[in-house]
């Protein structure tokens, strides 16, 4: 697998002050300190956790409006106290990071021009000028990055522009290039928007190696999963994607309406994150995985997060 054909050149949002504790990341580990034998310790170290969520009603419609007190929280099953919280209200002022993955294999070939037009009025209506930023990346038997970081609508039109289908499916390199590569050390609201129609063909990193990568970033992946009659379709790894990184699946068929309703509902759905940072009890710098539930106390209310999240490891030592 090749690096994404661009500079990997990192643009990272401004600080928002008011917003800093409660968008903190893993600290830097301290070096463990030798015990008594003379072998190195793990050591504990608070650090903030943080989760962005959507709660929506039963006919999936954001709910607004409520509190950390409407919500419950665990960790490995054991309950913990949640320290910051951020309603979409308070939280609208969060940079949001978008990176669009494009399938453009030879299959999508009829329908490509639908999902360009469909996307340029997702950028044109989700970005806010002097505060997000986009990129394109699109993906066949190769993975490119097309558009690099921009704030500017008109770059990103041109780099849809330019899209033109090729052959295989790729999906889990686009995934986790675009996780490792370019979302890693951005700030804020990190979310993966992924259009295809169907299964990967062609990738050198496994699914779960791409998932682990957008759950160590923080990422939510929506997926668009565009219906084909001439082709198989097959979308349980997409809905994967999306059930463990608290995104969402849509699955329109090929025409442009249907694709501009998806679009519709992703930009819906980011709208209404709420956001919450948390201290964890289980304090050790491991490198495992943390199962993490959060459930609404308020019947009816459905809450949609990522299903856990990766521990630091400890530093080597010296």
């Amino acid at each position: 697998m090749r690096p994404l054909s661009a500079p990997i050149g990192r643009c990272i949002h401004p600080t928002i002050l008011s917003l800093a504790l409660a968008w903190m990341a893993w600290g830097p580990a301290p070096r463990p300190s030798p015990a008594q034998d003379g072998r190195a310790t793990i050591r504990a170290e608070v650090a903030l956790v943080n989760l962005v969520f959507t709660a929506t009603d039963r006919k999936g419609q954001v709910v607004e409006g409520l509190g950390p007190e409407d919500f419950e929280l665990f960790e490995d099953g054991k309950t913990q106290k949640i320290e910051y919280f951020s309603d979409p209200g308070k939280g609208s002022d969060i940079p949001l990071t978008i990176a669009l993955l494009v399938d453009t294999s030879g299959s999508v070939r009829q329908r490509l021009e639908y999902e360009k037009e469909a996307a340029a009025r997702f950028f044109r209506e989700i970005l806010r000028p002097d505060r997000d930023l986009a990129l394109v990346i699109q993906f066949d038997s190769e993975v490119n990055l097309v558009q690099d970081f921009t704030q500017d609508p008109e770059a990103l039109y041109r780099a849809l522009d330019s899209l033109r289908a090729g052959n295989n499916t790729a999906l889990y390199d686009a995934v986790y290039l675009a996780a490792e590569e370019k979302l890693k050390a951005e700030a804020g609201r990190k979310v993966v928007v992924v259009i295809t129609d169907g299964a990967d063909t062609s990738s050198i990193v496994k699914k779960e190696t791409a998932i682990e990568a957008a759950q160590k970033n923080d990422i939510l992946i929506y997926g668009i999963g565009v219906q084909s009659d001439r082709f198989r379709t097959d979308f349980g790894v997409l809905q994967k994607f999306a059930r463990e990184t608290g995104g969402e699946f849509f699955s329109p068929k090929a025409s442009v309406e249907e694709i501009r309703d998806a679009f519709r509902s992703i930009q819906r759905d980011i709208r209404g994150h709420y956001s919450l940072g948390y201290t964890p009890s289980n304090r050790l710098r491991d490198g495992a995985f943390r199962k993490v539930e959060l459930r609404s106390k308020r019947p009816g209310v459905r809450v949609r997060t990522r299903s856990g999240y990766y521990a630091p490891r400890p530093s080597p030592s010296r």
